[in-house]
């Protein structure tokens, strides 16, 4: 179950808030290095999945192993697996008051305690990796969605974490931005960074994916390759899932 290729193992994963089963026993395996997408309809536990993977929330019950290490452990121990794992979420997070880089930085500095013109260094490389190293010394105000959004991938990427979990990262922007977000996220994927990436953009499923996971009532249902899924999905919940995403 726990073999050294698999980064993330999570073993029969339970999530009830009061009355609402948000995950009914989740069993998952995700190798080093593979970039992993999550798609199903809203409510199917797709983003309590990453949020259990991340302990953002707890499990009612089962277990999540990141490295092969399980995450129960102390509030110390428990940090020091979570700094291996970056997330983005829909919403930017960022801080309003601090500008760009100021917000890169932060984290480094607190969590890993990098000294401040390395991490100003580390910061610099990650926005130009992103595309906007000449919005440094911007705040987030005066940034486009899309700009925000890629500020907090740089922002995640500047911790070097062996993780990136990215929740329906394009769903807040307008359509016009969304590529240039999503031509980071395949940028990345090709750089081998392990990825479980919750999102509604088939495209870039098919074209990023090494593996695709179809999500329902809490379940997974399928999970087999973008190929597989798209061109001869097996379960009657995924064809009609499909049928109504393609074609809208």
């Amino acid at each position: 179950m726990y073999s050294h290729d698999n980064i993330i193992a999570v073993k029969n994963l339970h999530k009830e808030f009061g009355v609402v089963k948000a995950l009914n026993g989740v069993s998952l395996n995700i190798e080093r290095g593979k970039v992993v997408v999550i798609i199903g309809p809203s409510g199917s536990g797709k983003s309590t999945l990453l949020r259990c993977i991340n302990h953002l929330e707890v499990e009612t019950s089962g277990e999540v192993w990141i490295n092969s290490q399980r995450l129960n452990g102390s509030p110390k121990e428990l940090n020091r697996i979570r700094a291996d794992i970056g997330m983005v979420f829909q919403h930017f997070n960022l801080y309003p008051h601090l500008t760009v880089l100021e917000n890169i930085t932060l984290a480094q500095r607190i969590v890993r305690k990098t000294p401040p013109a390395q991490a100003k260094s580390i910061a610099m490389e990650q926005l130009t990796r992103v595309g906007i190293a000449d919005k440094a010394n911007s705040y987030p105000s005066q940034l486009s969605g899309g700009q925000q959004q890629r500020v907090a991938i740089a922002r995640a990427l500047a911790m070097k974490p062996q993780i990136m979990l990215f929740d329906e990262p394009t769903s807040a922007l307008d359509p016009e931005m969304i590529k240039e977000v999503l031509d980071v996220m395949l940028m990345l994927a090709k750089e081998g960074i392990t990825m479980v990436i919750v999102t509604h953009e088939m495209g870039f499923a098919r074209a990023a994916a090494d593996e695709i996971i179809f999500m329902d009532e809490g379940l997974i249902v399928e999970h087999t390759t973008p190929q597989m899924l798209f061109n001869n999905p097996k379960h009657p919940r995924t064809k009609v899932f499909l049928s109504q995403i393609l074609h809208k």
